[in-house]
């Protein structure tokens, strides 16, 4: 009875061990990247910079675990790892220090990389070895029983971890407290951890001879296809898990909770498939998968028409689990002897880095629009059909059928990119494309056939940065969302001194609020993507039309403005957009007191906040309320005038000398605000769920 208990407790170590670890290593992803998101311009390729951390450094820990149960010396075992333990627990508390602040001459992907690396480094090493080296230590210990579960109950802690972040640590807690609770778990793991290495040790010594068998079978050589495709398959799933990331983060909103998501969909077919080789069945998870990527072709196509976004997120869900299900299960079905552990999990890791490499280095290098997340389908079908003649297992299904499952998912990737993006029309073509860290810019063209209606377009994702006519009666028209109409367009119009103002301006687009500058004005805008800039002074000529001086501050707008002396601008115009929102960054407290700090005393500060998917009048409100500034919503309304598109603009300002004047009080709308529920955002603490809307991914009514 005792020496039973004795191996329950000791089975509970290592199960705990495992679970805690897997939780910190999860809980760790999601909370680097709120801090990071401010300092890189809030756009999803930090995210996918941060996942090719984890990727690189999942691969380190497992290269380590594979290293370390190479040492034939046990008890060494346990002093190395110990060692480094405790090392771990002096890089903590896990918070980026301001000085690795961006500047504008740093490459942010390199920037990150290294922000990451001196900050959670060597903690997330360890973390990232625990579930190798301890099913490794568990399996030694226990020889008669299946390791494997354990890789299971280890992503059911790293998908608890991400559930468990936006519902409700995110909420609860600031950025600065969550990183102090999870330091203090890392020094709990800690201390289990090495108890785990300390009675593992102490039982090898008990049960050597059971581990000579072990030993024999580890010198069995493997096939070298085997090994390629653990890489491969492994290698597709990341793929697809950061494409599908990117798409839909691009499309809404750079937040965790739509990070979390697919990553959560990624480890729960980890869960099911290491569970046990009964829940993947292929003639069910193949066909889902091609039905998958149909859908998404088809809501390609037709993304005009089709706007809800639970919708859209759901095709791209249900596409990337059964895409994840049939890599993780073939994964599964070509396990190797439990002897070869290490060795797996380090392919599965090398090819999770390559992946992730891919994504996030070589595609914006290489490509100029998103065309990884096909590339990915295409070599998830190939490495599927070549996993078909290996694995001993029998399959229920026949070879002939799964061939032809396989062939018709390899055509449907194939079509995937013939028909990827959105295609050119009679009235609309694409003249440019261009693709760097900010994501991918299009030039679109219409109407080339009817010179008194052509225009051209600037679009970054689903979002359009602006148009302008090319006829000369029409070319110097404000349009979009900065028409006479708009509010913008009313400030500009209708300032007390249309000389010698100063203007500043958050986020480029196609240059259009410059067309409003007079003669002795000065107007500044502050341009996070180079790109933006070369697109605009090449395909549009707003900046070169206007007869005011034109300044253009390349870097994201809040971390420039903080390090210039007071501007003393008489309008301050917040018009940066990522995805289909304002980065979140630049509206927080912290972001405000920037604003203040350079606006005249008489100035205004003008938001846009045209969104379909977040509530953010309630935000500014409560930013306006917290700093006792005055307000005015202008809705404008798509009308007769040329190129003008519905906006929202919130104006903001110390008094209402210019806001109490009629022409602003005719043109602004009642306002709506839910103050009481809506709490103030800080750099800290941001609560996206309180303003999601309720037609998009809020619960209904």
């Amino acid at each position: 009875m005792n020496q039973r208990l004795k191996q329950l407790g000791l089975g509970l170590v290592f199960a705990g061990t495992i679970f805690l670890g897997a939780f910190l290593l999860f809980q760790v992803q999601p909370l680097i990247g709120r801090f990071l998101l401010p300092w890189f311009g809030g756009t999803s390729e930090v995210w996918t910079t941060c996942m090719l951390f984890f990727q690189i450094f999942l691969l380190g820990g497992y290269l380590y675990a594979h290293a370390i149960v190479k040492i034939k010396r046990v008890r060494l075992q346990a002093i190395l790892h110990i060692g480094l333990l405790v090392l771990a627990l002096c890089c903590l508390p896990i918070v980026p220090k301001d000085f690795f602040k961006p500047t504008n001459e740093t490459h942010p992907v390199l920037q990150i990389l290294l922000i990451c690396s001196v900050t959670v480094g060597l903690p997330y090493l360890l973390l990232s070895g625990t579930s190798p080296l301890i099913q490794t230590w568990f399996g030694r210990a226990f020889p008669n029983r299946n390791p494997y579960r354990l890789y299971a109950l280890s992503n059911t802690g790293s998908l608890l971890a991400l559930a468990t972040f936006p519902f409700v640590f995110e909420p609860l807690m600031t950025r600065r407290g969550m990183a102090t609770a999870w330091s203090i778990i890392f020094a709990v793991f800690a201390v289990l951890c090495a108890a785990a290495v300390l009675l593992s040790q102490r039982k090898a010594q008990h049960h050597s001879a059971e581990n000579k068998p072990s030993a024999i079978k580890d010198n069995a050589k493997l096939p070298r296809i085997r090994i390629w495709l653990w890489l491969g398959l492994s290698g597709g799933a990341v793929v697809e898990l950061l494409a599908v990331t990117n798409k839909i983060t691009q499309d809404i909103a750079v937040i965790p909770f739509l990070w979390i998501l697919p990553l959560s969909l990624y480890l729960l077919s980890f869960i099911i498939c290491f569970e046990h080789q009964r829940w993947y069945k292929r003639w069910l998870f193949v066909p889902l998968f091609i039905i998958g990527i149909i859908g998404i072709i088809l809501a390609r196509q037709n993304e005009e028409s089709l706007s809800n976004v639970r919708v859209l997120i759901g095709l791209y869900s249900f596409m990337l689990f059964s895409c994840c299900m049939v890599c993780h299960g073939e994964l599964y079905r070509l396990r190797p002897d439990p002897a070869h552990l290490t060795g797996y999990y380090l392919m599965i890791a090398a090819g999770g880095a390559l992946g992730g490499f891919f994504v996030a280095v070589i595609a914006p290098l290489v490509f100029k629009t998103y065309i990884e997340l096909y590339l990915g389908l295409l070599a998830c079908g190939l490495f599927l059909l070549l996993a078909e003649e290996q694995g001993a297992q029998p399959q229920t299904y026949p070879v002939k059928r799964r061939r032809v499952l396989v062939v018709v998912l390899f055509v449907a990737g194939v079509i995937g990119i013939l028909f990827m993006g959105k295609r050119s029309t009679e009235q609309q073509r694409a003249i440019a494309n261009s693709r760097n860290f900010f994501g991918v810019l299009t030039i679109w063209e219409e109407n080339w056939n009817d010179p008194g209606n052509h225009m051209l377009l600037m679009q970054h994702g689903t979002t359009f940065h602006g148009l302008q006519f090319t006829a000369p009666e029409l070319k110097r028209i404000p349009t979009s969302y900065y028409s006479a109409n708009s509010g913008i367009g009313v400030v500009m119009r209708n300032w007390p001194a249309q000389d010698n103002r100063r203007i500043g301006i958050i986020g480029l687009g196609v240059g259009t609020i410059a067309i409003y500058g007079n003669e002795h004005d000065l107007i500044r805008f502050y341009e996070i993507n180079p790109d933006v800039e070369r697109l605009a002074r090449k395909y549009f000529t707003y900046l070169d039309d206007t007869k005011a001086t034109v300044e253009i501050a390349l870097g994201d707008g809040r971390l420039v403005m903080d390090n210039e002396p007071p501007q003393q601008y008489d309008v301050l115009v917040l018009d940066a957009f990522s995805s289909d929102a304002v980065p979140l960054h630049l509206l927080t407290t912290e972001a405000m007191e920037i604003y203040l700090k350079h606006l005249a005393p008489d100035g205004v500060l003008a938001f846009h906040i045209s969104t379909i998917h977040l509530d953010l009048q309630s935000i500014v409100w409560k930013l306006a309320e917290h700093f006792g500034l005055q307000t005015a919503w202008i809705e404008s309304f798509e009308d007769e005038t040329p190129g003008a598109l519905a906006s929202d603009w919130i104006l903001l300002a110390r008094n209402d000398n210019f806001l109490g004047t009629n022409v602003i009080q005719k043109a602004k709308s009642r306002p709506y605000a839910d103050l009481e529920n809506i709490p103030l955002w800080t750099d800290d603490h941001i609560n996206l769920f309180k303003i999601l809307k309720k037609n998009d991914l809020a619960p209904g009514p």
